[in-house]
């Protein structure tokens, strides 16, 4: 594979002397609408030991960009804050090449988050792989083209090294019969109008590390909470998606940020026909202006909202909880019992007053906070009594990538 040798970028500091490229390394990207995170992993090491993060925001407006390595060295950089895609990767290469003597990027992985019926495993980039993934633009509009634009940034800037795309969809295609579809005629069920899934490698990194926390629990029944911006649950059995919340597209099942979550489908039919709204004004009042932005009116991110004593912030809490409770309930129902419940994401890794109002309202399922582990984020947050444990399990999106493309590009023995 060829190696990367991207040019040194402006503020990335001064050029390390020239060294032989003789250690392999595997970046992955995540590149969202307005953000790009990059983890670079020694591909010398049988578990891709993870060498430096990066992570730039505010892409094309006020970019910002900044990195930890493993060795816990925080670097800022400055860059133009209308920098693209490509010019932020351009200066993140320039930083991990004076960073890293004797590295060799030998491929990129990307998240992707919806390929469809098509794709169920990691693939290698083509330009008929691309042309094919364009067509789930309008399935995730939030994510897909970003996610496509990342892989356009890396060809940009390093046309030789080969890419895998690996799809969020990919984890749930275990999901199976009533769980997989619609009701709707069996022709457009035939075409690809189904459930899918999404946040499907946050859950497989999940599923992934569940024994180290759960034992052999970890086979049981498992419900995992992945709450942030983007927020959905899975029912894992035998740590195998069995059902999911989002479906076709990241619009379904719960609350989120901007998020509607689940609606009724002739709210949407009412919105055109009654209100006079075009499909792309549906679209963006259910993509952009909904979930807790839209029901608060204040903010989109939890953490403001539980600091503020408007009652609209309540009320929007209270409709997340409320929702996220309820699904707890209805995947338990789809396992046929429930052995434990796994928060992460950010709102499920850090926010402790909405894990506990989850958990107490499951507490007839079985549950029973300890307040004092929930508090100080402990891994294990019920106490010995509770016939159902609840965890909080940090997710790392970017290692299920960087295997996946290691795996993939390995030779055959």
């Amino acid at each position: 594979m060829t190696p990367l040798h991207a040019p040194p970028s402006e503020g990335a500091g001064p050029a390390r002397p020239p060294a032989s490229t003789d250690r392999p390394a595997i970046l992955a990207v995540n590149a969202g609408s307005s953000s790009l995170k990059l983890g670079v992993y020694d591909a010398t090491t049988d578990d891709l030991r993870l060498l430096a993060r990066v992570h730039v925001t505010g892409v094309g407006v006020d970019a910002r960009w900044r990195s930890v390595d493993a060795d816990g060295v925080d670097v800022e950089l400055a860059v133009e804050p209308t920098a693209t895609h490509a010019a932020v990767l351009r200066t993140s290469l320039g930083w991990i090449r004076q960073r890293f003597a004797r590295l060799e990027l030998v491929a990129a992985g990307h998240r992707v988050v919806h390929g469809g019926a098509g794709y169920l495993a990691p693939t290698r980039v083509t330009s008929e792989v691309l042309s094919a993934l364009r067509q789930f633009n309008d399935l995730a509009p939030l994510h897909e083209p970003h996610n496509i634009r990342g892989i356009e940034a890396v060809a940009e800037v390093a046309p030789s090294l080969p890419q895998v795309a690996c799809f969020d969809t990919s984890f749930h295609s275990t999901v199976a019969g009533p769980a997989a579809v619609f009701a709707l005629p069996r022709y457009l069920t035939e075409s690809g109008v189904r459930r899918y899934g999404f946040h499907g490698l946050s859950y497989d990194y999940i599923a992934s590390v569940l024994p180290r926390y759960l034992g052999a629990t970890a086979e049981g029944r498992i419900v995992v909470a992945h709450l942030g911006h983007g927020a959905s649950m899975c029912a894992l059995s035998g740590r195998h998606s069995v059902a999911t919340t989002m479906s076709m597209t990241p619009l379904d099942g719960l609350p989120m940020g901007t998020r509607s979550g689940a609606l009724d489908p002739g709210v949407t039919l009412y919105l055109q026909q009654s209100r006079g709204l075009s499909v792309e004004e549906v679209s963006h009042l259910l993509y952009d202006e909904s979930g807790l932005l839209g029901m608060s009116g204040i903010s989109a991110y939890m953490e403001d909202l539980l600091a503020s004593d408007d009652p609209r912030a309540r009320e929007a809490v209270d409709y997340y909880v409320y929702w996220a409770a309820r699904t707890v309930a209805s995947l338990a129902g789809a396992l046929g019992g429930l052995d434990a419940i796994v928060f992460t994401a950010g709102v499920g890794e850090h926010s402790a007053p909405v894990r506990a109002r989850i958990l107490e309202a499951c507490a007839w399922l079985g549950v029973e906070l300890d307040a004092g582990a929930n508090d100080a984020h402990a891994a294990r947050i019920t106490s010995d009594r509770s016939r159902v444990s609840a965890w909080v399990i940090p997710t790392d999106e970017e290692i299920i990538v960087a295997r996946a493309t290691a795996a993939l590009l390995r030779p055959a023995a």
